[in-house]
């Protein structure tokens, strides 16, 4: 294990959740775990505090940037759509995200996204989002089956294919990759100075990187799920940590 003295710093952004009575600002378990497990860093939280902190201050202190998944949706509004009734928003989680997204961006800053983080990268990027793939004719089923196990969930669910001489193949050295799926918003129109890293079987954009940054990669899938036991996930991991210790 590095010592932590010469680990990077990467902010990780915090959701805002009720844990009644109280609201609490946090990140789930298995993303620290795998930032500090696979990419060898040290994971900070940044919390959602917008109004009190200018989250562009914290960027000159880190190393990288990483965004998580999570069970809220960004809020249609940033990209011109109406909310939907059913949907869950976390609009603090939002404002720190964009702000965070571009500051990264304005200074290199390596960045990492997974599922909703990565649907953030788009939105940031001037992009658009379908709000319910299952709706969307032509698209296959990307949502989890929540009455299963866990492990069942996280299961590899479709092949992805990727881009040739794209940051993933080099990565990974390799065309195709198993991800698992659990999602019900993606890629509608891509952002601006966005190149596609990666597609699933019907179509829909699964992977990016900022053309113009040196590390940038979002990812639609979950890949700190059990990462240890995944090597291709762990690789992206590493990847990161690299990019951070660079």
């Amino acid at each position: 294990m590095q010592p932590e003295r010469v680990r990077p710093l990467v902010g990780v952004v915090c959701d805002v959740k009720m844990v009644p009575p109280h609201a609490f600002h946090m990140a789930g378990d298995k993303y620290l775990t795998a930032l500090a497990q696979a990419a060898g860093v040290t994971p900070v939280l940044l919390p959602a505090l917008t109004d009190l902190l200018d989250p562009t201050s914290f960027v000159s202190r880190l190393d990288g940037l990483f965004l998580t998944g999570g069970y809220s949706m960004v809020h249609p509004r940033h990209y011109g759509a109406a909310p939907l009734p059913d949907q869950a928003y976390d609009e603090r989680r939002d404002a720190l995200s964009l702000a965070l997204i571009n500051a990264a961006l304005d200074r290199d800053l390596p960045l990492f996204a997974a599922c909703r983080g990565f649907q953030e990268v788009n939105v940031a990027l001037g992009g658009t989002l379908h709000q319910a793939l299952h709706e969307v004719p032509g698209l296959q089923e990307h949502r989890e089956n929540k009455d299963e196990s866990l492990a069942q969930q996280y299961a590899p669910a479709h092949p992805v294919a990727l881009t040739r001489g794209g940051l993933l193949q080099q990565i990974l050295s390799t065309d195709t990759l198993e991800v698992n799926s659990l999602h019900v918003q993606g890629v509608a129109t891509l952002g601006g100075g966005l190149e596609v890293e990666a597609t699933a079987p019907d179509g829909l954009i699964e992977a990016v990187r900022v053309a113009a940054m040196r590390f940038a990669l979002a990812v639609q899938w979950h890949p700190e799920w059990q990462v240890m036991n995944h090597p291709q996930q762990r690789q992206l991991f590493e990847a990161f940590g690299d990019a951070c210790r660079a």
